[in-house]
């Protein structure tokens, strides 16, 4: 939830509690003010169509428990909707809705033919066994079935907060089990293991997506000069918060970019070294122990959030939403601001932010890799086809063919090694790569673009914001309104 700032005379600075939901709507209203669709076009746009909540029994060491949960479907200007299940005891009907509302601009942003969707159960994952989270997630699956709140053309969920491709696998098994004989049944989830149907690069793909973005930000000449800071992603100090499957990513993807990263958080505290940290060696010492504290090859912080307030060039929230606010906003020494989670700064903190000329490359964009590479998934069981099957030693064999000719009129010969990286034909992998590459080049420049052409557009996240509503709009205009 976000915080807001409120004081009374001789009273020390209060706070208190905006919905999650309201947070991202104040961005959207930011936005819609700069545009010229109709009022009762924006209201649509910005409400949530559908929300199921349910609560359903289940049997956990022979007594039975009652769980609560949640499906929202933000928006149905394109089917199926798309989004993740989390499991936190934390979950709540507004924070669903709010994220299924940045799934549906999230989508527009990158140009993914799908509306918003978000899931979530009110379980702590570490508090039961894997034969009870097993029980709980087939049981959500038969509760979605009914409602029609899951199905290839319907809504298609994803991993999130405390699930993962087992989960995945799960609700696939059940969903086949439950609609029978269809043929588009896998299609119904993704981020599901491979042998399932699941598509090479997904688990990356939020963390190599946030890279992409990263990358060409800092490669923006006009920009950097804007921050006052040197183009280009060598030697950039980053400190990164939540080492959970995007953050991890997102360390490792910019450290082989260049970038020096100086500071891990996590919920148990943190880890700094000004000289950098090895990511990879970071999560080799957290399998083994448990914990990203006491790595040998850096310092320990206990309070973690702290961190967030070190000199950095980047600051990257990789967790969950609402991490930065008007507490700690004013002590933020980043020039950029990366969000790799979903809502990591309220709105009021943001316009602090941003009166300091902090760049904030916004969530909505960054963090779109996940659903690019889900709908690549998607495609992929749709079609029933691994990508790169049909073409790759054709084009393999076509490149073999080249190199053979160019040997022979230089009269020069290749080594092995020059020779196979010629030849190599693209497989899945880097075909969703290149993809996931492609998507966010393109959605950057969009959103450049409208920034650097409304000179009432003063942030990057209400130029992303106009880039999605307009998408949107243009939608409902072309299908029109039923009845």
């Amino acid at each position: 939830m976000g915080a807001t700032s409120a004081s009374t005379s001789g009273d020390a600075p209060k706070y208190f509690e905006i919905p999650f939901f309201e947070s991202v709507n104040q961005n959207f209203d930011k936005a819609a003010m700069l545009l010229e669709h109709p009022k009762g076009l924006l209201d649509q746009i910005r409400a949530c169509n559908s929300v199921y909540y349910m609560q359903f029994p289940v049997r956990i060491k022979g007594e039975i428990q009652v769980i609560s949960a949640w499906r929202a479907e933000h928006s149905h200007h394109k089917l199926p909707c798309k989004g993740g299940i989390r499991y936190s005891e934390n979950v709540n009907q507004d924070e669903v809705i709010a994220l299924s509302a940045l799934m549906t601009y999230k989508c527009a942003v990158v140009n993914v033919p799908f509306g918003g969707g978000k899931g979530g159960i009110k379980i702590n994952p570490k508090n039961y066994s894997e034969e009870e989270l097993e029980r709980i997630t087939r049981r959500y699956t038969v509760e979605l079935i009914h409602k029609n709140f899951i199905g290839p053309p319907v809504d298609v969920p994803a991993p999130d907060y405390g699930t993962g491709a087992r989960e995945m696998a799960w609700i696939a098994d059940t969903y086949q089990t439950f609609v029978g004989k269809e043929i588009d049944a896998l299609a119904c989830v993704t981020g599901k293991p491979i042998p399932q149907g699941g598509v090479r690069g997904r688990t990356e793909a939020t963390g190599r997506g946030l890279y992409f973005g990263v990358r060409e930000t800092l490669n923006d000449l006009e920009l950097m000069k804007k921050i006052g800071m040197a183009p280009g992603m060598e030697g950039k100090t980053v400190i990164v918060q939540g080492f959970g499957n995007v953050g991890y990513h997102a360390a490792k993807f910019l450290r082989e970019g260049g970038a020096i990263i100086t500071g891990i958080i996590e919920w148990d505290g943190a880890v700094i070294n000004p000289n950098g940290i090895d990511v990879e060696a970071l999560d080799a010492h957290r399998k083994a122990t448990g914990s990203i504290t006491n790595f040998p090859y850096a310092t320990t912080i206990a309070d973690g959030n702290s961190v967030l307030e070190h000199e950095c060039d980047m600051l990257v929230p990789s967790a969950l939403e609402s991490r930065i606010t008007d507490r700690n906003a004013p002590n933020i020494k980043a020039k950029i601001i990366a969000e790799g989670a979903n809502g990591p700064i309220v709105a009021s903190a943001e316009n602090l932010l941003l009166e300091r000329g902090v760049l904030i490359i916004p969530d909505m964009y960054l963090n779109a890799g996940g659903v690019v590479v889900s709908y690549f998934e998607w495609l992929k069981n749709i079609s029933h086809v691994r990508f790169g099957r049909m073409d790759k030693r054709f084009e393999e064999s076509g490149n073999l063919r080249l190199v053979s000719v160019v040997e022979r009129m230089t009269g020069k010969s290749l080594t092995t090694e020059e020779r196979n990286l010629l030849i190599r034909g693209a497989d899945e992998e880097d075909l969703v790569n290149s993809g996931l590459e492609d998507s966010m080049i393109t959605a950057y420049h969009e959103i450049m673009h409208i920034w650097r052409s409304r000179e009432n557009v003063k942030d990057m996240r209400t130029a992303a914001f106009i880039s999605a509503i307009d998408k949107i709009a243009q939608a409902y205009f072309q299908m029109g309104i039923f009845p």
